[in-house]
């Protein structure tokens, strides 16, 4: 049977994917770094614990079981990064490689030396295909012929902010509300860059998220879920525009059920 390993933090992609490899007949092998995460993942026959700052165990429980392919999914806080862990050798000397202690360097560097030790990383897509969002509108609510123009706003800018700040820990959303850019996305993410925006400029605005021009999807792949469409709606905002192909969208079902019970568009735009 075919192995693959899973670094696993919080949130629900770590479970999604844990199920996609039974259905495909996959063996996986799960890291967890949090007693927080999913109980499916943390009750798997194949999953231990290890904490972030273990990264000398979890390559040789890789390697022990013949590991040949991971994927890293789930969020890991990044206060964790610098909180009161007890770093091992290779977690050490991966840190002080790096040229700075973003959370992308960070990542890449841990990535760099699994694959040092002939372990590839697996793009956050894989096996993914039935989650990845598509070009079309969810929901019974359509953008207006006025909110076009706004929209079309909201992804240049969106564009401008993943493409130009490639060096700094910037994210993919912006907030717009009449042709107008109301907040961009920072390190503080997804859901509390919506929260700004609706407390700026108040209701009706439209959240705007793409994936970086040149995205690594090893660490990081865009994705939304319940919980961004809940901060839409509490902002009292007009919908969201994703990006088609590029970002995956969970809980498809339930999430498209509570967007137009609240009267909120989804739309998938290829870009």
């Amino acid at each position: 049977m075919e192995k693959v390993g899973l670094i696993a933090g919080n949130g629900k992609l770590p479970e999604l994917f844990l199920n996609q490899c039974i259905l495909k007949g996959i063996e996986p092998f799960s890291v967890y770094l949090f007693e927080s995460v999913e109980e499916s993942v943390k009750e798997h026959k194949n999953s231990v614990k290890y904490s972030v700052a273990q990264v000398g165990k979890i390559i040789s429980y890789f390697k022990k079981n013949g590991i040949k392919h991971l994927i890293m999914l789930g969020k890991v806080e990044k206060n964790l990064i610098f909180s009161n862990l007890k770093f091992d050798l290779i977690a050490t000397k991966i840190l002080l490689s790096t040229k700075n202690k973003k959370d992308k360097n960070i990542l890449k560097a841990i990535i760099d030396y699994i694959e040092s030790e002939n372990i590839e990383v697996l793009p956050q897509n894989y096996l993914m295909d039935e989650y990845i969002a598509g070009n079309e509108t969810y929901t019974k609510v359509l953008p207006s012929k006025n909110e076009e123009k706004t929209i079309e706003i909201g992804i240049e800018a969106a564009r401008m902010l993943t493409d130009m700040l490639t060096d700094i820990d910037a994210g993919q959303t912006v907030v717009v509300k009449d042709e107008s850019v109301i907040a961009l996305e920072g390190v503080e993410g997804t859901d509390k860059a919506i929260l700004r925006g609706g407390e700026l400029a108040g209701k009706n605005c439209i959240v705007v998220k793409m994936a970086r021009h040149h995205q690594d999807y090893r660490i990081d792949i865009p994705t939304i879920g319940l919980e961004t469409i809940k901060k839409v709606v509490e902002i009292n905002g007009r919908g969201i525009i994703i990006e088609a192909d590029k970002m995956l969208f969970i809980d498809k079902e339930e999430v498209i059920k509570f967007a137009n019970k609240n009267k909120i568009f989804i739309k998938g735009i290829k870009i």
